[in-house]
């Protein structure tokens, strides 16, 4: 069975307060780059979902949203028909501290249990940007957007689901960095300074 990735980029970075995808990260890295980097650590194929635009590199496909803005569940059920039937992890771009690891873990726990999803749960909250789906949720996440429906949460109380605990997560990521989203310039910094700490060791 094929396995790809998803990586979102058509949020309007808001409470950033400019293109969260082209900010720098790490060594000639920008948040999109260090996405689609982390995914290609465990997918064949890699698409992003968004606006075309320089930010992308050369050879990533790009589906942008029929939609702009219209959120991760429209950019979800717009994408899923590029990639190839199977497994897939969906990310946003803007987690540049996600564990490969995790995701190869989501990956696995789907295949074995036969989930249409394998969602971690933190503290109660689902986090299902940093999650791994079939392809077969397609029908479902079209339905519901065009029910008027945006919220990524909508699709998992539409689909069997297998969750998993912030403690099989601290399995491969010990501090839920993988979950580290940088929404305003204070997050940017901290994931900054997480990064750079984990390089020196």
């Amino acid at each position: 069975m094929a396995e790809s990735a998803l990586v979102l980029y058509g949020g309007q970075s808001t409470r950033m307060g400019r293109d969260k995808s082209a900010l720098p990260f790490g060594d000639g890295d920008t948040l999109l780059t260090r996405a689609i980097a982390i995914a290609s650590a465990v997918a064949s194929t890699v698409v992003v979902a968004g606006r075309p635009g320089p930010q992308v590199p050369a050879g990533i496909r790009v589906i942008a949203d029929a939609v702009p803005a219209a959120g991760p569940l429209a950019a979800l059920a717009g994408a899923l028909p590029a990639l190839p039937e199977g497994r897939m992890i969906l990310l946003s771009c803007d987690a540049p501290l996600v564990v490969p690891a995790l995701l190869r873990l989501l990956l696995d726990r789907l295949a074995d249990t036969g989930a249409d999803a394998c969602v971690p749960m933190i503290d109660g909250v689902p986090m299902p940007t940093c999650a791994a789906y079939t392809t077969r949720v397609h029908a479902h996440a079209a339905r519901l957007v065009a029910s008027g429906e945006r919220s990524l949460r909508a699709l998992l109380d539409a689909i069997a689901v297998e969750w998993m605990s912030a403690d099989e997560v601290r399995r491969v990521d010990a501090d839920l960095v993988s979950f580290w989203d940088c929404d305003t310039p204070a997050e940017y910094r901290a994931a900054l300074a997480r990064d750079a700490s984990a390089r020196r060791r």
